[in-house]
């Protein structure tokens, strides 16, 4: 019975004791729209979490990048704005992408962070000093590996272009990733920023003049490399996030597969 789950009574499948329970067709996870994830993930199916957390790993923590500008911090955040965002996906109505949803989310989890840093460095230097955040793992080395060709002007061509949009102001900074980098719409960037679509083009034509002297044209192609998020440390953060969000509740009373 192709396309079908055939469930067993208690006699087992033996010779005359099946009997159909009940017909349940199996799901294609890559062709659900956004509601129909959402719901997926409602009933906490790992299938479907995995699939909306791989999708939107690299954007979330390039998102989240632009505001902490720390690795260590913006993998933190991303983790931590999923396991909100997941928890509150009941809530999700479909009026924007699942991923632009998920943006905003940790856009706010990472910029709240950074409010909570600077309250803390204030409280630790009495609030007159101003603490200028080192530029750390400047080439954000994912683990997709390059190939023998990949020369050393390229690293090097990586490295000026991430050095240079860190220096730029936050909300270019965020604009810029968003736009340039992940090639978000207007409309989209502001949808996940909640501003209006004016101060995108704004922010982003500001950036763009800003770095005009480290973005030539040659180089607009090393962008798509640029931040990489990819292999063991996408899988890592899925991972992470199925654990904590799909784990039986030690509290409840019986588990309920999900299908």
């Amino acid at each position: 019975m192709s396309g079908a789950v055939i469930q067993w009574d208690e006699q087992g499948p033996g010779n005359g004791d099946r009997k159909i329970m009940g017909v349940q067709p199996q799901i294609d996870y890559e062709t659900l729209d956004d509601l129909g994830l959402a719901a997926r993930i409602v009933a906490r199916d790992p299938m479907a979490v995995r699939l909306v957390t791989r999708r939107n790993n690299q954007r979330l923590f390039r998102a989240a990048w632009s505001v902490l500008k720390s690795r260590p911090d913006a993998e933190d955040a991303v983790q931590s704005a999923y396991l909100k965002a997941f928890a509150a996906i009941h809530s999700f109505r479909g009026g924007a992408a699942l991923s632009t949803w998920l943006t905003r989310i940790v856009v706010n989890e990472a910029l709240e962070r950074r409010r909570a840093g600077l309250r803390r460095t204030a409280r630790l230097t009495g609030g007159g000093v101003v603490v200028m955040e080192e530029y750390r793992d400047k080439l954000m080395r994912g683990s997709m590996n390059g190939t023998p060709d990949d020369s050393l002007a390229r690293a090097q061509i990586r490295q000026m272009l991430e050095a240079a949009i860190s220096r730029l102001p936050q909300d270019f900074r965020l604009v810029f990733v968003l736009r340039e980098i992940e090639g978000l719409s207007v409309e989209d960037a502001a949808q996940a920023l909640g501003v209006p679509p004016a101060t995108i083009k704004t922010r982003h034509l500001r950036a763009r003049r800003r770095l005009q002297q480290d973005l030539a044209p040659d180089l607009r192609a090393a962008l798509e490399g640029s931040f990489p998020f990819a292999g063991a440390d996408c899988d890592a953060m899925t991972e992470e996030v199925l654990r904590q969000f799909c784990a039986p509740d030690p509290n409840s009373k019986g588990a309920t597969d999900h299908d």
